[in-house]
């Protein structure tokens, strides 16, 4: 692809799926998705994605002392999702580094691959220092029991 979009996931990467439902408010005059609303979805499903793992917000990782801070978002819009809409949100985390981790969040409706959001995520202490932290081995173990395919190990 020329234009430097990555190619769309396939549903076969993903272990972890939550399903949603587009809701009214969330289309444009044009009666699609408004593509800032693909980043509230990847935000529910991550959200899930941590719960389903054992590490639910807001005290997953404040038993560490550490919380997240995202570091960097960015989308691939392949195809448009409308009103009412079923749509699969399948959550991964395709690389895994010392202090951060990288999600892949694939927007689907059926097997068709609509859009695929890319989360960044550095582990850092609580305090005002916010001072990137290693991920707690507890949790690296979560997602590696979790995940079929292997997160890219930086």
């Amino acid at each position: 692809m020329g234009s430097g979009k990555k190619a769309p996931p396939s549903r076969g990467a993903f272990s972890f799926f939550h399903p949603l439902r587009v809701r009214w408010a969330e289309v444009d005059p044009q009666g699609i998705v408004f593509n800032a609303n693909y980043f509230v979805y990847a935000d529910v499903a991550v959200t899930e994605y941590f719960r389903k793992i054992g590490f639910a917000f807001p005290d997953g990782l404040a038993r560490f002392g550490t919380d997240l801070f995202a570091v960097n978002a960015s989308a691939d819009f392949y195809a448009s999702a409308r009103f009412d809409a079923e749509l699969d949100l399948g959550v991964r985390v395709a690389r895994l580094g010392r202090t951060s981790f990288e999600f892949e969040v694939g927007v689907f409706e059926n097997e068709k691959s609509l859009v695929s959001v890319s989360l960044t995520y550095v582990n850092a202490t609580r305090d005002q220092s916010r001072a990137p932290t290693p991920l707690p081995e507890a949790l690296v173990q979560e997602i590696l029991s979790l995940e079929k395919t292997p997160p890219e190990r930086k």
